[in-house]
This record gives C-alpha cells, sequence and structure tokens, in this order.
C-alpha cells in the first residue's frame, strides 16, 4: 500500500480504549511522523467527544466506516485482547498497516492468521510493545555485545498491580482473554526473548485462578527455560502492589532495570553492576511511545523493514500461551518454535 505523498503517516483509532486516550493518541500527536485521521468508537458521542479533545478531524460511529475511510494510511487498534485478530485482518484487507495492541491475539494460531492477512494486502502489521523501542535499549546491547557483564546466566522480571476491587474491568473476562499473564505477563517474557534473540525449549508456571475475579489468573510465577540452560525467573500479577523490574545477569555483572516497561524519561534510568562496581546510566529522555509510532513509520515509508516483525510476534504467542497451559494444567510444556 502507498501511503500519502507528504511523508506522513495518517493514523485511524479503532476503539477508544484508555490506552489510545492516554498513551498513544498523544504520542501520535508528538511524532513528526504521523498525524490523527479519525478516530472510531460504537458509540458515536464518545468518538465526537474524543475527536474534539484532540482535534481529529472525524469521528465515526463504527470501525467499518473508520476502514472505509481513504485518508486513513494505517490504524491502531487497542480493543480488548479478543478482538484483535478480527479488526486486524478486517483492517489489513481494507488496505490499512496495522499497529496493534498486545498481546497480538489469544493464540499463535490467530497470530499466524493475522500475519497472512497482511502479507497478502502487503501492509504492515506490528504488535505495540512500545518498550523495545526506547533508544536506551541501544546502550544496554552495546554493555551485553561488549561482554562487559560476563556471559548471560539468566534474567529476572516482575510486573505486577491491583486492580482486584475492579470487578467490571474487562481483564477479569477469561472470553475477553483476560488474565495477568496476556495483561503484564506478556512484558517479562517479550523481554527475555528481546534480550536474548533466542526463543524458549520450555516453560513451568504457576498461577492463582480467582473465581471471584472470572477465574482469571490474577497472579502468576513462572520458569521459562531457553536454550544453555539460561532460564527467565518471573512473575506478574493484578492483586498484588505495583512493581517492575528486569534484571540481566551475566557471570561478570547484572544491569537492573528498575522501571523496565513504561519508562521514558529519568525513570528510564538502569544500574549496571561490574565485579562488585555499581553505577547509574541515565539516558536520554525519549517517550517510547512516540519511538514505537515513528519506527512503524520508517518502515511504513519503505526507508527501514519493520523492526519486529509478525513472525516475532507469532514466537511471542506461542510461548504465552505455552505459559497459559502450563498454569491450568499444573505441568511443564515443553515448545518447538
Amino acid at each position: 500500500m502507498e501511503v500519502n505523498n507528504k511523508r506522513h503517516l495518517r493514523w485511524g483509532i479503532v476503539g477508544c480504549a484508555g490506552i489510545a486516550i492516554n498513551a498513544v493518541m498523544p504520542a501520535i500527536g508528538q511524532s513528526t511522523t504521523g498525524s490523527l485521521a479519525a478516530v472510531a468508537s460504537r458509540n458515536l458521542e464518545k468518538s465526537r467527544e474524543v475527536a474534539s479533545r484532540f482535534n481529529v478531524p472525524k469521528a465515526y460511529g463504527s470501525y467499518e466506516e473508520l476502514l472505509e475511510d481513504n485518508e486513513v494510511d494505517a490504524v491502531y487498534i487497542p480493543l480488548p485482547n479478543h478482538l484483535h485478530k478480527e479488526w486486524a485482518i478486517r483492517a489489513a484487507e481494507a488496505g490499512k498497516h496495522v499497529l496493534c495492541e498486545k498481546p497480538l491475539a489469544l493464540t499463535a494460531a490467530e497470530a499466524e492468521e493475522m500475519a497472512a492477512a497482511a502479507d497478502k494486502a502487503g501492509v504492515l502489521l506490528a504488535e505495540a510493545f512500545m518498550y523495545r523501542h526506547h533508544p536506551r535499549w541501544t546502550r544496554i546491547r552495546n554493555i551485553l555485545d561488549n561482554g562487559e557483564i560476563g556471559e548471560l546466566r539468566g534474567i529476572r522480571g516482575a510486573f505486577t498491580f491491583n486492580n482486584a476491587e475492579d470487578l467490571a474491568n474487562i481483564r477479569l473476562k477469561p472470553e475477553w482473554g483476560g488474565g495477568s499473564l496476556y495483561d503484564v505477563g506478556c512484558y517479562p517474557i517479550s523481554a527475555a526473548r528481546f534480550v536474548l534473540g533466542q526463543e524458549p525449549e520450555a516453560v513451568t508456571v504457576l498461577a492463582q485462578f480467582s473465581d471471584r475475579h472470572g477465574g482469571v489468573d490474577m497472579m502468576a510465577s513462572g520458569l521459562v527455560e531457553f536454550p544453555g540452560g539460561i532460564g527467565l525467573t518471573f512473575d506478574c500479577g493484578m492483586w498484588t502492589e505495583h512493581r517492575q523490574l528486569l534484571e540481566i545477569v551475566g557471570s561478570e555483572g547484572t544491569i537492573e532495570l528498575p522501571m523496565a516497561y513504561t519508562a521514558g524519561g529519568e525513570d528510564a534510568a538502569y544500574i549496571v553492576t561490574v565485579r562488585g562496581e555499581k553505577r547509574t546510566e541515565i539516558p536520554e529522555s525519549a517517550n517510547p511511545y512516540v519511538a514505537e509510532l515513528d519506527d512503524f513509520a520508517a518502515a511504513a515509508f519503505g526507508e527501514r523493514p519493520l523492526r519486529f516483525t509478525p513472525a516475532d510476534a507469532v514466537k511471542g504467542m506461542a510461548v504465552l500461551e505455552a505459559c497459559l497451559t502450563s498454569a491450568r494444567e499444573r505441568r511443564r510444556v515443553e515448545l518447538s518454535i
């Protein structure tokens, strides 16, 4: 698909979810590569209110109408997890590039269908793990590649928060893809795959499934086994104090990211320890959502390939699916990715 010749990606927002309103739509406004062209909701009054707030020229009362708009080049999909597949495929078939919230789908098979649809239509499909686009990762990658902390020995990750009293929250609907693994467990799993550049061989996950919360996993702890005996130990939850952490452990040192997944400014600082000597590095301030959008636009303009391909998202979904199977069946699950 060709985008408009002003080298400005015109975005349509499919759904007025909080992540769109609070993070992605403001980021499009801050970017130099994109503009807000349209917003859609199944409630026209809501889409008009959001459009007015962000000075978006068009508001639609259905997702279908937005997909029919020839002045929309790309869509961002922040819908509940169970709707990702349907609307990503419909957007691709309408000739729109697609940036879809994480997790891309509910299963690896669904993700494969989405990737195939995008490939057939000749459009881009990307999973919106914004943290990977923050520039601090260029420096962290250099530290790892230079062997400053020695050989990698393991990774520890956590992402938790507490919404246990919000019983109407969509995260508590199992049929909608609710649960802590889908919502926040996907982050440390994604980060470990990203850091190691490898796919896991097996997973073992223990979870607390709560009848009071729709039967979803409200807390989970797991071991993700990578080649060479390297493991990710992680926990995730929606029923405990807010925490974020990623610790990369090497034979000679560690890299610790206290705010591992949502940081942008000074909170993006990380601690490097080498043979007992600690230092704190503060990277350049950057909005990871803006960086994600700019990377996506560069790929849409043909300036460079997508940094993270649909194939990568399919593999990530296979790991997440295995974690859920392990938690539900209380057993170790092997993977063949």
